[in-house]
């Protein structure tokens, strides 16, 4: 484990198992509300919930690949990037996420929501 693990403090949020390949989950850690998506070839990341552009819930979105599609206006935001599809200046926050014996941990300190205009 690397000084900058060790310095962040992470909260375990779920098992794997009740994550599937290809699925999203909306938790709340800490009073934060975040996404979970695993994308179909494997990664696990936590995003914040929200669109930012008019903060719709993501979960009742599309998970495409690893492409979150906004159900409001369709906005495309790459979920392991963070970085927007459709339109590009679109962006989520990103927090730092790990698996470890099967369980999903997650940080949210000082990771703040982003946010953007059209």
């Amino acid at each position: 484990m690397s000084d900058i693990e060790t310095a962040i403090e992470y909260h375990r949020v779920s098992d794997l198992d009740e994550l599937w390949a290809g699925d999203m989950m909306e938790v709340e850690i800490a009073g934060v509300k975040l996404l979970l998506v695993h994308s179909e070839s494997g990664e696990v990341q936590a995003v914040q919930a929200f669109c930012p552009h008019q903060a719709v819930a993501l979960a009742g979105g599309e998970l495409n690949g690893t492409r979150i599609t906004c159900p409001a206006h369709r906005w495309e935001i790459d979920a392991i990037s963070g970085r927007g599809v459709n339109p590009r200046h679109a962006e989520l926050a990103l927090y730092p996420t790990k698996v470890e014996d099967g369980q999903i941990y997650v940080s949210v300190r000082g990771i703040q929501p982003k946010h953007c205009k059209p």
